[in-house]
C-alpha cells in the first residue's frame, strides 16, 4: 500500500487539480499487467489439471475393482494409532512363527540378528539365536572355506541355495523374500493376515492345477503355497494359546516391523517435533502480535502542500 501511494505521489496523481482520470490511476496498479487472456489460460490449466487428477483416481479405482480377488478387511492393530507403537510381545511371538513355520520356504535376507536387539530379544538372546545357524565363511590360511556358528552381524539364512532350487522345491513357484513384504503389498499387514487365514475350497467352475490351492485374497485366487497355520501348529514360549488367528496376527505384526524397523522411532520423533513446533508457533504468534500490531494498525495520510 505504501509503495503504491509513493508511486501516486511521484506521478502527481494526488496533486490538486491534476486532472488525472480514474483510468490512468488504474493503470498504475500492480495488477494492470494481469490480462484477461492470461486469466483464461490459468483457469483452463487449473480445470484440466483437476480433471486429469480425477481421471487418474477413477482409473485406479476401476482397475482395483475389476480384479476377482477380495480386498482384505481393515483390522484394528495396536500400532494403528498416530503415535501408537508396535506390540513387542507380539513381535517376539511373530518371530517364533517365522522361525518355526515361514523360514522353511521364505527368506529374510535384509534382516540381521542384531536388528532383534531391543525389539524382540536381549543381546544375549539374539546372540544365542544367531549361534543356532551355521554360516559358510572363509577362506582360511589354507584357502579353504569352513562352517562357523552365526554371529549378530549375520543375516537370516536363506532356505535355498539359489532361485532354481527354490522353484524346484515349490512346483515352479518362487517364494518371495519376506523382509519388506508388508510394504510391497496393498493392504500391508491386513493383506498378510487375510491371506494366511483365507484358505477355502475352490468354488464351482474354478479349476486348480496340481499343487495349487484356492485363496480369494490372492491375485487370481490360485496360490501355490499351502495353508501353513493351524491351531497349535507351534507352541509359544510365553504360553499364549497358539490359535491360527493368533499365529497370523503375530507374524503379520512381525512382518510390519521388518518392513519398517524405524516405525517406533519415527513416531517418537513425530511426537517430539509436534511438541517443539507447537511451542515455537505459540512464541511466534505472540511476537508477531507484539511487534507487528502497531505497524499493521497505523494510518498513512497524504497532506498536499499548501499553495504558495
Amino acid at each position: 500500500m505504501a509503495a503504491v501511494l509513493g508511486r501516486l505521489c511521484r506521478t502527481g496523481v494526488l496533486a490538486p487539480n491534476s486532472g488525472v482520470s480514474l483510468h490512468q490511476i488504474a493503470n498504475l496498479s500492480t495488477r494492470a499487467g494481469f490480462s484477461r487472456s492470461r486469466k483464461v489460460i490459468y483457469t483452463a490449466f487449473g480445470v484440466l489439471t483437476g480433471g486429469a487428477a480425477g481421471l487418474l483416481v477413477a482409473l485406479e479405482q476401476s482397475v482395483q475393482a475389476s480384479g476377482n480377488d477380495l480386498k482384505p478387511p481393515h483390522n484394528t492393530w495396536p500400532h494403528s494409532g498416530t503415535f501408537a507403537s508396535l506390540d513387542h510381545a507380539s513381535l517376539r511371538r511373530g518371530y517364533e512363527v517365522y522361525k518355526q513355520v515361514c523360514a522353511a520356504c521364505h527368506s529374510m535376507r535384509y534382516i540381521a540378528y542384531r536388528n532383534l536387539i531391543g525389539v524382540t530379544h536381549t543381546e544375549a538372546e539374539a546372540k544365542a539365536e544367531a549361534e543356532e545357524i551355521q554360516v559358510r565363511d572363509g577362506p582360511d590360511d589354507q584357502g579353504n572355506y569352513f562352517m562357523r556358528p552365526g554371529k549378530l552381524s549375520d543375516y537370516f539364512p536363506n532356505p535355498y541355495p539359489n532361485e532354481e532350487a527354490a522353484r524346484a522345491a515349490n512346483n515352479g513357484a518362487y517364494p518371495p523374500d519376506m523382509s519388506y513384504i508388508c510394504s510391497a503389498r496393498h493392504g500391508g499387514e491386513d493383506y498378510i493376515f487375510a491371506l494366511l487365514t483365507g484358505y477355502v475350497d475352490a468354488p464351482a467352475g474354478v479349476v486348480l492345477r496340481e499343487g495349487q490351492y484356492y485363496n480369494p485374497y490372492f491375485a487370481g485366487g490360485a496360490i501355490s503355497m499351502a495353508q501353513a497355520l493351524y491351531n497349535e501348529v507351534i507352541e509359544y514360549s510365553d504360553g499364549t494359546p497358539a490359535t491360527a488367528s493368533q499365529l497370523a496376527k503375530d507374524v503379520s505384526a512381525f512382518l510390519r516391523w521388518t518392513s519398517e524397523p524405524e516405525h517406533d522411532q519415527r513416531k517418537k520423533m513425530a511426537l517430539k517435533a509436534l511438541m517443539m513446533f507447537s511451542f515455537l508457533f505459540a512464541v511466534s504468534f505472540y511476537i508477531k502480535k507484539h511487534k507487528w500490531a502497531p505497524l499493521k494498525s497505523r494510518k498513512i495520510a497524504f497532506k498536499p502542500p499548501s499553495p504558495k
